[in-house]
């Protein structure tokens, strides 16, 4: 089996492959992809830091040239590169070709940001002096991105570090490496010149935390966990590093009585449990008002029995496996956990079996729970739902606020004066009425309050805020 290689430097290097597989068939290798060392990674560092002076001072046609084509190539292979996704993290094959033409999408974006690079001008306080203020790139940018969304937050990430003129060393999660190596396969045959981008696999251990202890990387965007996060804010603190945090999330849904029960169901479920729940915007926290609880539950439960799990690339399949044994094993300990907590286990919760040998988990529904459970406090990042029953709206805003995160939130209710007043009062980053608390467009900032998000916003014209550095220029005529 061909080995998949690092690109360092413009060139494809690594002979030791480590295989990626199939959660949905352990006994399908996905593909052998290489493993990065220290040195390696420091060789990528030394090439990024080369190359940015040229880049950065590169013309934007050129830079959108690179990025429209690399967009026109992932969607073109949306079938292909879906389906790649789904074998490697174990989404459907919708939702896999769902993510690619996101991936796509974010691409022809930036391309076209390339074109709309603005600044000021601005009179001086003082008489016959100019002001102007410009953006400039931040310079060699360390991306490390997660397992769960493994091309569309790449392409959130390396896009806009590119069309600011920023150059790259990017370390994807080492549980899926294959659409990560997709995409920088396709920039670098778009024509990025040697050293913009450079890929690394490995693990954290190694690869991630080489990137930290560089003083050449000037920005570093990571994506994961909360602990990890507070490890690169603290190596970033330590070289005056600019950085970008997206963690965890504990994003709660309110259902108020006067709700539409079809439409708050559908978004319970696909918030809760469609990308088996390993969304960090995935609403685990059902918060129901007790005049429609005991309908709700029981509608949300009809809902459950009928969501097909099995194999990702089944056209059958509705919600797909857990994404290898230690996260399946995360998510039946607080199941366990929830239990001995005094929480009902409504439905679900149970290991499967399939035709293939893969990590499959139904769905999860916990009623009677309270929000000082360690259910309701902390990220499951599974198909674990928990229902709050509280009295009325005050008590349901007061308990969807009181967490740790604060990501995404949701509501269902047919009142304007309720969504209006959870809108504004709702401490979350992103706020969903009558909608699914997961999915939001490519061209909107994405992040969150607290705990779940710390520096600039994701995605949109917002990116620029991270990647890149505000001058400000007089000149006296």
């Amino acid at each position: 089996m061909t080995i998949h290689q690092n690109l360092i430097a413009g060139e494809w290097v690594g002979s030791t492959g480590s295989e990626n597989v199939n959660p949905s068939d352990t006994n399908d290798i996905v593909g052998l992809y290489a493993q990065a060392t220290a040195d390696d990674v420091k060789q990528a560092i030394a090439a990024a830091k080369a190359a940015f002076p040229a880049w950065s001072r590169s013309g934007i046609l050129e830079r959108h040239a690179i990025l429209k084509k690399t967009a026109d190539e992932i969607l073109a292979r949306k079938q292909e590169l879906g389906t790649l996704l789904s074998r490697e993290e174990g989404k459907t094959l919708a939702e896999g070709i769902g993510e690619v033409t996101r991936a796509a999408q974010i691409f022809d974006f930036f391309a076209g940001e390339t074109l709309r690079l603005a600044g000021e001008v601005l009179p001086s306080a003082r008489p016959g002096i100019g002001v102007e203020i410009t953006r400039e790139p931040l310079g060699v940018i360390g991306i490390i991105t997660p397992w769960n969304f493994p091309i569309a937050i790449p392409a959130w990430k390396i896009a806009p570090a590119l069309c600011y003129g920023n150059t790259v060393v990017f370390k994807p999660a080492d549980l899926v490496p294959g659409c990560s190596w997709a995409i920088v396969d396709i920039l670098h045959r778009a024509g990025l010149p040697k050293g913009v981008l450079n890929l690394v696999m490995g693990p954290g251990s190694v690869v991630g935390q080489t990137m930290l202890d560089s003083p050449d990387i000037a920005g570093i965007t990571f994506t994961g966990s909360t602990g990890t996060g507070k490890r690169v804010a603290a190596a970033s603190i330590e070289h005056n590093r600019k950085f970008q945090l997206e963690m965890g999330g504990k994003n709660p849904m309110i259902v108020l009585d006067d709700a539409d029960l079809g439409v708050a169901v559908e978004a319970a479920a696909n918030s809760g449990f469609f990308s088996t729940g390993q969304r960090c915007t995935a609403s685990s926290r059902l918060i129901v008002t007790e005049g429609i609880h005991d309908k709700f539950v029981a509608a949300l439960t009809e809902r459950m029995k009928g969501i097909q799990v099995g194999h990702a690339l089944r056209p059958e399949t509705h919600v797909g496996p857990v994404v290898d044994v230690r996260q399946l094993k995360q998510d039946t300990d607080y199941i366990e956990i929830g239990i001995k907590e005094g929480a009902k286990l409504a439905f679900g919760g149970e290991r499967l079996e399939r035709d293939t040998p893969g990590f499959f988990l139904q769905p999860a529904l916990f009623t009677e729970a309270t929000n000082q459970m360690r259910i309701s406090r902390e990220e499951i990042f599974g198909p674990v739902v928990s229902v709050i029953r509280v009295k009325d709206y005050d008590e349901a805003l007061a308990m969807a606020n009181d967490t740790p995160f604060g990501l995404s939130a949701g509501i269902a209710t047919t009142s304007l004066k309720y969504a209006t007043h959870f809108k504004r009062n709702s401490e979350a980053g992103m706020v969903m009425v009558n909608l699914p608390t997961a999915g939001v467009d490519f061209h909107v900032p994405f992040g969150g309050r607290k705990a779940s998000s710390f520096g600039p916003r994701e995605q949109g014209k917002y990116a620029a805020e991270f990647f890149t550095v505000v001058k400000t220029a007089y000149t006296q005529a």
